[in-house]
């Protein structure tokens, strides 16, 4: 059986993703690092629903943590693979460059890179063999195409994840391996619950933020066989803030 793994899917755009892809029949895997709550709500609205979903925690940033994770996994599921990688987990840590902290450098871009690159490496080695083929879509930011003042962190961290988006895409694209990046704007998440959206809406042409339901459609899409012949790509869902 061909599985879907979401990264942070306990919450906001994740959750989505994770509720989005169960209705069009994947069995979907919800990663998440602590918050134990979120992550069995968004368990039960998918088998409410009548999809399929398990947990399984674990944090991306860890190298060690991820390899047992999905070890285990795979030796509960010896018959089945990842085909669906959506690399979703992020966090912001905002600060002007000049009052920013070690950690708030390091934690951001912990999550947003190292978290793509232990998960991806691991889950190559059964999307590869045979041309089994394979979705990653890694969920990159208006950030990291624009720059966002008081986000070098996240900008950064995101701007590199589109960097490694458009290389690994054409190390698997013969494998049947394609990988994308969505870069949403503003959407209305706990992520963005601290940020002024009266103000910002004004600067987005569509006049409003975004909904993690929105970004899930569009993952779906890449994650389909519809989407077979798109790799390599960078596709921006903003309202038209950035075009």
């Amino acid at each position: 059986m061909k599985y879907a793994l979401v990264t942070g899917g306990s919450r906001g755009i994740g959750r989505a993703v994770a509720q989005k892809l169960a209705s069009q029949g994947w069995p979907v895997i919800i990663n998440y690092r602590s918050n134990d709550e979120a992550a069995r709500q968004t368990l039960d609205a998918i088998v409410a629903a009548g999809g399929q979903a398990e947990l399984l925690p674990f944090d991306v940033t860890n190298r060690a943590e991820t390899d047992a994770a999905m070890e285990q996994w795979e030796q509960q599921h010896p018959d089945d693979y990842v085909a669906v990688l959506v690399n979703n987990a992020g966090i912001r840590h905002d600060a002007v460059m000049f009052m920013m902290t070690d950690e708030q450098w390091h934690t951001v871009l912990d999550t947003s890179l190292n978290g793509f690159f232990y998960i991806t490496r691991r889950l190559l080695k059964h999307m590869m063999p045979r041309k089994r083929g394979g979705r990653i879509i890694n969920m990159a930011s208006l950030s990291g195409l624009k720059g966002l003042p008081g986000q070098t962190n996240y900008s950064a961290a995101k701007a590199a994840l589109i960097g490694a988006t458009k290389a690994l895409a054409q190390e698997v694209a013969a494998r049947g391996v394609t990988v994308n990046a969505v870069a949403p704007g503003f959407i209305a998440t706990d992520m963005t619950s601290d940020l002024d959206e009266g103000e910002l809406k004004k600067l987005i042409p569509a006049g409003r933020f975004g909904r993690p339901e929105e970004v899930a459609a569009l993952t779906a899409f890449l994650a389909s066989d519809e989407a077979a012949y798109i790799t390599g790509q960078v596709v921006s869902i903003n309202g038209g803030l950035y075009t």
